[in-house]
């Protein structure tokens, strides 16, 4: 009886293949979304070596800022290159006044910084901008099109291959260029990176930089897809999971783990949700990342680290 219920699924998959690829597809849209986040905690950990707790809220601070500007009537264009200056400044301000301070301190050190961090772009966020749910419309309708008899939506695909192609962007960035190997070698030892004269300070403005567009661009996306609120910062949580899986150090882990997670929870949620009351694709990121934690904690991706005693 229970094999029945398990494989009754199954069944459903191959009696109906046309829905079974729409269900892939929100997947993979979901799931580029889910890497385009974590990018940003990949960045900060790769050039520090410390989780950055406040990426989420640098996501949800950046989409009130633009969507602030376009209410002050700015338009589109100039609201974006403004939010990007206003970015890059806090990546100015956080090094300055957060980083500088703590270079060469316990990563536990620079872990609850990041935590104040969080809370002050929270409050200074709602403080700016209000706390009202806003509309963010960037001229991408939310509505769908038929291609080979799959219904597929706009904003979802718009959003699937933006993130796409930043994480591409990304991993080029990170492993052939100049910055990208200087980023590694601070994320490697910071003491030995300045002995060889890579400049400390301007990787973390560099790095943090570019983790603030990021955070542009993935909040763009979310705040189009459901509205810009105070509850999109609690996306973090779902980017964690997908850490675990593909390695907190790996760019082409960002885009494994998200995948995963995406096209799994959605897979799991229309198939196996209605057998067990539903809600499958709460939970089910965090019951992954654990069953990865038992027995690959390093992840798909990441450097299994061994210390002899």
């Amino acid at each position: 009886m229970l094999e029945a219920v398990f494989l009754s699924p199954f069944k459903d998959m191959v009696g109906a293949p046309t829905f079974l690829m729409e269900v892939l597809i929100g997947g993979v849209a979901a799931g580029l979304m889910y890497s385009l986040v974590a990018l940003g905690f990949v960045l900060i950990f790769k050039a520090s070596g410390v989780f950055n707790f406040a990426q989420g809220v640098m996501v949800l601070f950046a989409a009130l800022t633009l969507v602030g500007l376009i209410e002050r009537g700015a338009p589109l264009v100039v609201a974006l290159a403004l939010t990007m200056a206003v970015m890059v400044a806090l990546a100015f301000a956080i090094e300055r006044v957060v980083l500088r301070p703590l270079v060469n301190q316990e990563q536990i050190i620079l872990f609850m910084a990041t935590i104040g961090l969080n809370f002050f772009l929270e409050g200074f966020g709602e403080f700016a901008w209000g706390s009202d749910v806003k509309k963010l419309d960037v001229g991408i309708p939310d509505t769908s099109f038929m291609a080979w008899g799959v219904q597929v939506n706009r904003l979802e695909l718009t959003a699937a291959i933006t993130a796409a192609v930043l994480v591409a962007v990304m991993a080029v960035f990170f492993q052939r260029t100049r910055i990208g190997r200087a980023l590694r070698a601070v994320a490697d030892d910071h003491e030995a990176a300045l002995s060889i004269g890579i400049p400390l300070n301007t990787i973390w403005i560099v790095v943090w930089s570019v983790a603030g567009l990021v955070a542009i661009v993935a909040g763009i996306m979310w705040g189009a897809k459901s509205g810009v609120q105070f509850s999109l910062s609690l996306i973090a949580l779902k980017a964690l999971p997908v850490l675990i899986l593909g390695g907190f150090t790996s760019v082409p882990g960002a885009i494994a783990g998200g995948l995963i997670i995406g096209v799994g929870e959605k897979v799991a949620e229309v198939y196996w949700g209605p057998l067990v009351g539903g809600a499958i694709e709460n939970w089910f990121a965090y019951a992954l990342a654990l069953v990865f934690l038992l027995f690959r904690p390093q992840g798909l991706f990441g450097e299994k680290i061994i210390e002899r005693v």
